[in-house]
């Protein structure tokens, strides 16, 4: 069974709660109550080992690391990434900014899926 590795935005964003009912395949969520070292090696293996590496970014996002993650992802495993960008919320110019970071994903080979429910179809195989 495949297995996807839930990156993107974290700070108490529900988007993962919203998403992981739909999966139709096995998950992994790096949100943990208590980061540690530990914690960081185990998200780094998941990333290397799942299928798909999905980024959400939804306006809830204070830093940018996601962002760095999904480019390098892109970059080093375009045929297992997997950005969205949930847009409500966020400024014009925020807006503009993400639009090209899913122009450099499309281009690196990553797919670029406009909602939540496009990404379970994308996920469960309905491409």
């Amino acid at each position: 069974m495949n297995k996807v590795f839930l990156g993107g935005t974290c700070n108490n964003s529900t988007w993962r709660d919203a998403l992981t009912p739909m999966l139709k395949i096995d998950f992994f969520n790096p949100v943990v109550d208590d980061w540690t070292p530990e914690c960081m090696t185990e998200e780094v293996r998941q990333r290397q080992t799942c299928d798909y590496c999905l980024y959400v970014i939804t306006s809830e996002m204070v830093g940018v690391y996601s962002i760095a993650e999904v480019v390098d992802d892109s970059n080093k495993r375009p045929e297992k990434t997997v950005f969205c960008v949930i847009e409500t919320g966020f400024s014009t110019s925020q807006i503009k900014s993400l639009k090209q970071v899913c122009e450099m994903v499309e281009k690196n080979g990553g797919a670029v899926l406009p909602d939540l429910q496009s990404v379970a179809a994308y996920l469960n195989g309905a491409r």
